[in-house]
């Protein structure tokens, strides 16, 4: 009867231990899996956020250079038709790095209206409109507003997302330093009543 006892215990115990370990592991996976969607939401706030942010800069440098050179009265049609067109030229090899990006839907429809006017700004330099130059170029100034607009929308949903993830993986941590704490005390309680069991203390000599 003590011996059913005693390994109806011990299979209470190895139970128990068991359900503690699995917690543990299934916590352990779900910081991992956490700390992998933290890293891919700082490199996403990098590479699509940041260096997209600098592009826009320097769209907006040119246009500036642009919508300024058209609206010149005491330059030449030809000095400005030239530098117009190289301006473009700068433009278009930004177009491609950012195509490279991770678009939204609407940061995708303002990138096309910008492409639109940039296009429209290629297609006046020809018939030498230089109203229509300056008129394009604001408009593809406004539509770069909307993107860096965008830009600090999307970086602070990715920022958010990541300080949440950290904050799951920090009470998960604690969690499971709780229950290692447990652990340890269930096992150190029951590695001191065995040393009891197992250690007799003598019994004083009999004075008779």
């Amino acid at each position: 009867m003590r011996d059913s006892k005693k390994y109806s215990n011990k299979t209470k115990a190895a139970f128990i231990l068991l359900i503690v370990m699995l917690i543990i592991l299934l916590g352990n996976f779900n910081t991992l899996l956490n700390s992998k969607n933290v890293n891919d939401n700082i490199n996403a706030i990098y590479k699509d956020r940041l260096v997209v942010a600098h592009y826009i800069f320097q769209y907006s440098k040119e246009l500036h250079f642009i919508k300024a050179e058209a609206e010149k009265l005491n330059l030449s049609d030809n000095i400005k038709k030239d530098e117009i067109i190289h301006t473009l030229n700068i433009i278009h090899t930004i177009d491609d790095l950012y195509a490279k990006t991770v678009l939204t839907n609407k940061e995708k429809q303002y990138f096309d209206a910008f492409l639109l006017s940039c296009k429209e700004i290629n297609k006046q330099v020809e018939s030498k409109n230089w109203d229509r130059i300056a008129n394009s170029s604001a408009e593809a100034l406004k539509t770069l507003e909307s993107l860096s607009q965008i830009q600090i929308e999307e970086g602070k949903a990715k920022l958010a997302a990541a300080n949440a993830m950290y904050n799951r993986n920090n009470i998960l941590g604690q969690l499971q330093i709780a229950l290692l704490i447990i652990l340890g005390g269930i096992t150190f309680y029951l590695l001191i009543k065995k040393i009891k069991k197992t250690v007799k203390i003598p019994e004083p000599p009999s004075l008779n």
